[in-house]
């Protein structure tokens, strides 16, 4: 029988701490498509307001029925919207102690917004970058995973060393996800990787912009290879990172497939 804390209710079964006969552990349950507002550090104005898309999880023990789905909730509200590498281990904690579990999962995605200026001109716009993080907590452990996925334009060198006239070129998206053991602003993974592009993507670009961004890449053609053997490269000189996975994947212009590359290492 349980009050739920509160004052005046009946009191009525708890069927969630009821004792279950099976024997089966359950690895990871709770609940998922949680939107909620978050805080999330930004570099130039310490923190920006955005949406994030939870999924909460707690291991479960064989001798229990079930979870109690409305504590997941109450420890995000706990929190505040406050996400970042800092706070996310204080949730992690607090929704072990809350659900009496040993271990404890959350996993957020969020849309981070970056102001970026046109490169001649200046014009400055608004581009959107898909960040995510994975975290997860044990009696003895702690993981901590960082997504982004950042838009890129690429031009390809076959078709620039064949073509009498130009060379084709196509929008690509690198999906980098790393293990930091050091703080990374995600602003700066974000500009390491596009410098290793044919050319960054930008909100904004006047005439005298399209002109420098379509010379550049034709400059710096790459395959889906020469990309993410460029990142790669980057990651690799990055102290604060243990361990990193990177795909590429190219939107083809000319062909009626995409052209990916995938990678992973333990540094």
């Amino acid at each position: 029988m349980s009050l739920d804390g509160q004052k005046g209710l009946v009191p009525m079964p708890d069927m969630q701490n009821t004792k279950d006969s099976r024997k089966v552990a359950i690895d990871r349950v709770g609940v998922s498509n949680v939107r909620y507002p978050i805080r999330v550090l930004d570099r130039a104005k310490e923190t920006q307001q955005t949406t994030g898309t939870f999924t909460l999880t707690v291991s479960l023990s064989e001798e229990y029925k079930g979870t109690h789905m409305s504590r997941f909730l109450e420890a995000l509200n706990v929190s505040n919207g406050e996400i970042s590498v800092k706070s996310i281990p204080s949730l992690l904690t607090d929704l072990r102690a809350r659900l009496k579990a040993p271990d404890a999962q959350i996993d957020v995605d969020f849309n981070l917004f970056i102001s970026k200026a046109a490169p001649v001109t200046g014009q400055t716009g608004m581009m959107e970058y898909a960040c995510r993080f994975e975290a997860s907590q044990g009696e003895s452990s702690q993981d901590f995973v960082m997504q982004v996925v950042i838009p890129i334009a690429t031009l390809c060198p076959c078709s620039k060393e064949i073509s009498a006239y130009g060379a084709h070129n196509q929008r690509g998206y690198v999906t980098v996800r790393i293990r930091p053991t050091d703080m990374i602003w995600i602003e700066e993974l974000i500009e390491e990787i596009e410098a290793c592009a044919s050319s960054p993507l930008y909100p904004v670009l006047k005439r005298p912009d399209e002109k420098f961004v379509t010379e550049r890449a034709y400059d710096n053609p790459r395959f889906v290879e020469d990309m993410i053997r460029e990142v790669a490269l980057v990651l690799n000189n990055d102290d604060r990172i243990s361990w990193y996975s990177i795909q590429v994947e190219n939107h083809e212009s000319i062909h009626a497939h995409n052209a990916i590359a995938m990678l992973e290492r333990t540094k």
